[in-house]
């Protein structure tokens, strides 16, 4: 691997940077930088080539490229810059304040470089032309850090003067905070940027945010993430970011003496619109409103494009549902005001309008004030959230299952924006760490979420609290303040089992998916101080009762708090047991291991009898037993065969919550009852995945009881239509149904395990993963009794593979011949699970002939 510092040096093959030699290994990513101290604002440009194990070295790789941002405090030369409040409009929502600065450049550009970031939110300019993404810099404890967007903008500058123009938005440092309020953090937003701009000739300048910028209110009367925005189109800034304008009537910025936080690279990849989406259907109300059916159930904005009088006011509601008699159904809103007001120029001609820092959650758009006759191209709706890129796939022959799947990823979709929301459309739309921890593997196979959870990993270990315990929300926000404080609320736990947990499960989920090391030894010591807190919180190593939250939502069953948070105890004792050994911690993974056998006693002693029955006797309570590690064999047999008559006596029907959902299927395939996890997931009555699908869903429900056909709405004061959290059966999907599983032994897809389970009467399952090496693709199909299983495994890469039944054929060459050897496959072992090869990269054929009972099973759909 070379990196230089000019292309020209890498061209000719030099490595003035670092030149790694040829180095034995079979890596293919991780591969850390170690050559000369890197400088801030610098580009670098690397290459690679390999040589195979036949001693062949390849052509060099493309050039790469990346750039340095600031890498001390010290070379900031800038300030912050405000705007001072409306006094005629104290504690009301504010006008959002533009500013601009006139820069000139005084000859050819080589390279010119900007770093923004705000305590608010911003959208940042450059000669009219809009640079970055959306609700930049995203969300951080402010108190600890903020992130620095940096863009090279040197296509964008010009010789000559240029114009920096910024619109701040209150967002979520002065804006409302879901239930918590306004002005969390601070009181108005604040705004920071530093530029370099370097000449051929070697000259270096800097445009620094100070005294000397320009700023004004404009047309943005207000907006807020909760309250909607309201833009007045007669008071627009015509051409206020660009050369040229006449700013004489603006006024000088407030001026900040600094900031505590940290100002850090942005982590987070960044927030966009990412699809756009036209209205399947529109009707016109009594009231002569207009209401569009979008289709999907999303999260964004809807641009309009209309026309009417001068200050003609124009009203864009939005809402998930409908009530009975074909209205808004609002109430599920609580406090949240998703509308946004159109004050019309009244030109004569088509106006345009978007909304800048808000955000919605809906299906359906109420059109109020609009005059005329509107039609599907009126509004346009536009989704957005953090560009996180595809990489899973899956398709099965079942109709209902594929509606499942694309309602998991549209969850996904809906509540990744910048932290993981447990809901997009009420008054709260705070990042849950339970909601996350218990999704985040599904996540990970339906996009790259890498970056995303590791900035989300920065929030909880920022707002760890001084005993160890990890929080219930990240950022906190004022979480923890405003629990601690609401008699009402009666929630004073100071850790919720199954949330706290997620400082230890979302980096265990992380290098399983993605094989990078270093988020466990970032969080390795906060991770200690967690489980130091939960022993010191235990009796016996039995946890206490307190959590406010338990299996959340769990219909029909309640699991006691103390098991659970034991059950979570011992998991994460024996997460850490395996993390401190992947990082050499040798004596930590001992005590550790050591310490889930005596909490699994503990467990044992406390909460299980003697014929097997666990306290609580829910679903739940064998689900987490079984797929913790709690159980010895003779009660693994008792607890799987409880778990089981419980679902059938429930009319194979589930009971799980939040905590156990995600468990539930793998614990029944892990244990040899793929059948009842089957039906499951196929389940169309009251409740389950699929009776919400029946009944028109296109996103995950945040209860089971949301909606049904007794009761109607469930209570409007908690009633999400869109929340991932019960979508968290994605990932036995991918892993089990599919067959595409990470090895532990070898993560990140180093090494594959393809283990499909068919059932449950499909027909084929199609599927699709891209690691860091490659694209993994399996795809099996079922008549009667033969089961053919494809599976690609990419370059540098192995996997093993478990094929279902009597092996037969491989590549077309019939098993049991003489020359029955197909080059890259070899037979490792078989067993009743079925045969389990090695395979090298490639696509292999696999044909097996599946047991009388298991084919009987799956045309009939019929258990044992």
């Amino acid at each position: 691997m070379l990196v230089a510092s000019s292309e020209e040096k890498l061209a000719r093959d030099i490595g003035d940077l670092w030149d790694s030699g040829m180095v034995p290994s079979t890596a293919m990513a991780h591969i850390e930088y170690a050559g000369l101290p890197l400088q801030s604002e610098c580009a670098y440009y690397w290459k690679t080539r390999v040589r195979d194990r036949e001693g062949n070295i390849s052509a060099w790789s493309t050039t790469a490229q990346w750039t340095m941002g600031l890498l001390k405090r010290g070379e900031w030369r800038s300030r912050w810059i405000g705007r001072r409040p409306e006094p005629s409009m104290e504690g009301s929502l504010q006008p959002c304040p533009f500013f601009r600065k006139v820069f000139t450049a005084r000859g050819p550009i080589k390279r010119a470089l900007v770093h923004a970031t705000a305590l608010g939110v911003y959208e940042l300019y450059v000669n009219g032309v809009r640079i970055g993404g959306y609700f930049a810099p995203g969300w951080t404890d402010y108190e600890k850090r903020v992130q620095v967007q940096t863009y090279d903008i040197t296509d964008s500058v010009r010789e000559g003067d240029n114009v920096f123009g910024a619109v701040l938005g209150d967002g979520w440092y002065a804006g409302t905070v879901g239930f918590l309020g306004r002005h969390v953090y601070g009181k108005r937003p604040l705004f920071l940027l530093q530029a370099s701009i370097e000449y051929e000739d070697g000259r270096r300048e800097r445009v620094t945010t100070d005294g000397s910028w320009r700023t004004s209110d404009g047309p943005i009367r207000y907006s807020d993430m909760i309250k909607g925005e309201c833009y007045d189109a007669r008071l627009e800034l015509t051409g206020w970011n660009e050369a040229g304008y006449d700013d004489s009537g603006w006024a000088a910025p407030e001026v900040r003496p600094g900031y505590n936080g940290m100002l850090t690279a942005a982590l987070e990849p960044p927030i966009r619109i990412l699809e756009e989406r036209k209205p399947v259907s529109i009707r016109r109300t009594e009231a002569g409103t207009f209401i569009f059916d979008m289709g999907q159930n999303m999260v964004g904005w809807t641009e309009i494009a209309v026309t009417g009088k001068p200050g003609g006011r124009i009203v864009v509601s939005h809402a998930e549902m409908l009530n009975p008699d074909g209205t808004l159904y609002l109430d599920n809103l609580r406090q949240a005001v998703q509308q946004d007001c159109y004050i019309c120029r009244g030109t004569g001609e088509v106006e345009r309008y978007e909304p800048h820092f808000t955000f919605h959650g809906f299906r359906y758009v109420e059109l109020i004030g609009f005059e005329g006759e509107a039609d599907l191209d009126t509004i346009k709706g536009k989704v957005v959230h953090s560009d996180t890129p595809v990489t899973g796939t899956l398709e099965t022959s079942d109709d209902m299952i594929n509606r499942l799947y694309r309602n998991i990823v549209w969850g996904q979709r809906g509540n990744f924006l910048s932290v993981p929301t447990d809901c997009p459309q009420r008054d709260e739309r705070l990042g849950w760490t339970g909601d996350a921890q218990i999704f985040a593997r599904t996540a990970s196979y339906n996009m790259d979420v890498s970056r995303f959870f590791t900035k989300y990993m920065l929030d909880i270990a920022d707002c760890q609290q001084a005993s160890g315990a990890f929080t219930d929300v990240a950022p906190d926000a004022g979480w923890i303040r405003h629990k601690m404080w609401n008699d009402r609320l009666n929630w004073f736990a100071p850790d919720n089992s199954g949330w706290g947990d997620a400082g230890v499960i979302i980096p265990w989920t992380l290098y399983t998916m993605y094989g990078d090391t270093r988020i466990l030894s970032t969080h390795y010591e906060a991770m200690q101080r967690w489980m130091a807190y939960l022993e010191g919180t235990t009796d016996g190593l039995v946890r206490p009762g307190y959590a406010n939250y338990a299996d959340w939502l769990s219909i029909g069953e309640n699991t006691p708090n103390e098991v659970l948070a034991t059950a979570y105890f011992a998991y994460d004792a024996l997460l850490m047991s395996r993390i401190a050994a992947i990082l050499g911690h040798d004596e930590d993974s001992g005590s550790y291991g050591a310490l889930h056998e005596k909490i699994a006693a503990a467990f044992r002693g406390a909460f299980v009898a003697q014929d097997g029955t666990i306290y609580g006797d829910t679903q739940t309570v064998y689900v987490l037993a079984l797929s913790f590690g709690l159980l010895t064999e003779r009660l693994r047999d008792s607890a799987i065969s409880r778990l089981v008559g419980k679902i059938r006596a429930n009319g194979d029907r589930l009971t799980t919550g939040f905590l156990g959902v995600g468990y539930l299927l793998p614990a029944l395939t892990d244990h040899g009852r793929a059948d009842i996890a089957y039906s499951l997931l196929k389940q169309e009555q009251f409740p389950s995945w699929m009776y919400s699908i029946r009944h028109g869903a296109t996103t995950i429900w945040e209860r089971w009881d949301g909606w049904t056909e007794e009761k109607g709405f469930q209570t409007p004061g908690m009633n999400s239509f869109n929340h991932y959290s019960l979508g968290s059966v994605g990932e036995w999907m991918y892993r089990y149904m599919a067959g595409i599983e990470a090895d532990p032994d070898a993560p990140g897809f180093a090494r594959t395990i393809i283990r499909p389970h068919p059932g449950g009467r499909l027909q084929y399952v199609r599927a699709a993963y891209v690691s860091l090496y490659g694209e993994i693709r399996v795809s099996w199909h079922r008549e009667g009794e033969r089961f053919r299983l494809e599976v690609t495994i990419p370059p540098g890469t192995t996997a093993k593979v478990v094929v279902p039944g009597r092996l037969v054929e491989i590549d077309g060459v019939r098993l049991g011949a003489a020359e029955a050897k197909v080059k890259g496959c070899d037979k490792l072992s078989e067993g009743d699970a079925g045969e389990l090869y090695g395979i090298g990269s490639g696509t292999y054929l696999f044909v097996s002939v599946l047991p009388a009972e298991a084919a009987f099973m799956t045309r009939q759909g019929e258990s044992k």
